[in-house]
């Protein structure tokens, strides 16, 4: 795209924490890198294009009066995003699926092994709730490294019957994992598989073998009081969480009582930065005719195979789990100020 134009006229609003985008289109548009807190209605107003993360809720109470028309996320999840609202008055919504997927199965696999210890692969047994981007990783991975995987994806097995994957249900999963870990997008009402608290209380009360609950995808897919209550009295063996219901304001009485706690960052890899900030800056140069430089190289695909000694050298969720322990209060400056990790190299 290095030979279309540069349109200064162009205004692009982009949260500040957003990498790479000076690089990919600075000198294409007149690009405004502001903090979350400062992507307010009156600074919208006068933009083309918004390019956001989950912190900016993205619907008439910003967009009303503007001449924005594009809404570009450098995320995998939308739920910050007024879909509705964007289709009504002709703004394009882009995102970006499955940019930081080999990051956040990275961060499962790390704390799984650690947990696990010295026991046997195929004496565990990982549940992957959600087997889209991100928990496809995850079992890809467990397989390679021999663990017992059990995958529940109700919209997958509809849509797949014929495809020779074998899935199976939620309470199967409450009955024979280890350790489940949950993929899914946050679904509050409509449809036939609402997300919201999905782990629940009556979830927690189905648990047969004490497994330790991974949350790493919306933290209202887990409710927190009813995992509090199943640690108290050991239904739930250990909580690994990095997505918290309120962030940023977040439990502390989950924080306290979790092997694992971080601060939403499990998808925080170079890597998986680079991916998302492509996508989006390639979605302004398409929709205005601009330039995007395309020096910054697509980091490749997860491999399909990993081994449990690249993972477990490539990231330690120890240290961000104390800091977090140590401030809670500074839950979003830790996540904005992350030190981008690596992913597990390649085999």
């Amino acid at each position: 795209m290095d030979d279309l134009k540069h349109d200064k006229n162009i205004v692009v609003v982009a949260d500040r924490n957003i990498p790479f985008l000076d690089t990919l289109i600075g000198d294409s548009v007149t690009l405004k890198r502001l903090k979350p807190e400062e992507i307010t209605a009156d600074v919208v107003k006068e933009a083309d294009a918004l390019i956001t993360r989950t912190r900016t809720r993205c619907d008439s109470s910003l967009l009303d009066g503007s001449r924005c028309k594009l809404v570009a996320t450098a995320t995998i999840g939308t739920d910050h995003i007024d879909f509705d609202y964007c289709n009504r008055h002709g703004i394009k919504v882009v995102s970006a699926p499955g940019c930081n997927a080999p990051a956040v199965a990275q961060y499962v696999w790390s704390v799984i092994l650690r947990l696990a210890g010295n026991r046997d692969p195929h004496d565990v047994t990982v549940g992957v709730v959600g087997v889209g981007h991100v928990g496809s990783i995850v079992v890809n991975w467990g397989r390679s490294m021999g663990f017992n995987m059990l995958l529940c994806d109700p919209p997958r097995q509809v849509a797949e019957q014929d495809s020779g994957e074998t899935f199976v249900s939620l309470e199967d999963i409450a009955r024979s994992a280890d350790f489940i870990t949950f993929h899914t997008p946050l679904i509050r009402t409509g449809g036939n598989h609402p997300t919201f608290h999905l782990a629940s209380t009556r979830f927690f009360d189905s648990l047969q073998r004490k497994p330790v609950i991974i949350n790493s995808a919306r933290g209202p897919v887990v409710d927190t009081y009813a995992l509090i209550e199943a640690l108290g009295n050991r239904s739930v063996s250990d909580a690994v969480i990095d997505c918290w219901e309120g962030e940023p304001d977040i439990n502390l009485n989950l924080l306290a009582m979790a092997v694992y706690a971080t601060p939403h960052i499990a998808g925080y890899s170079v890597e998986g930065k680079a991916r998302a900030s492509i996508a989006v800056a390639r979605a302004v140069a398409e929709q205005f005719g601009v330039a995007c430089n395309e020096s910054i190289e697509t980091p490749p695909d997860a491999p399909v195979h990993i081994t449990a000694g690249s993972i477990l050298e490539s990231y330690d969720p120890s240290t961000d789990t104390q800091r977090l322990k140590t401030s809670p209060s500074t839950f979003e400056l830790q996540r904005n100020n992350y030190n981008l990790r690596p992913e597990p190299e390649h085999e």
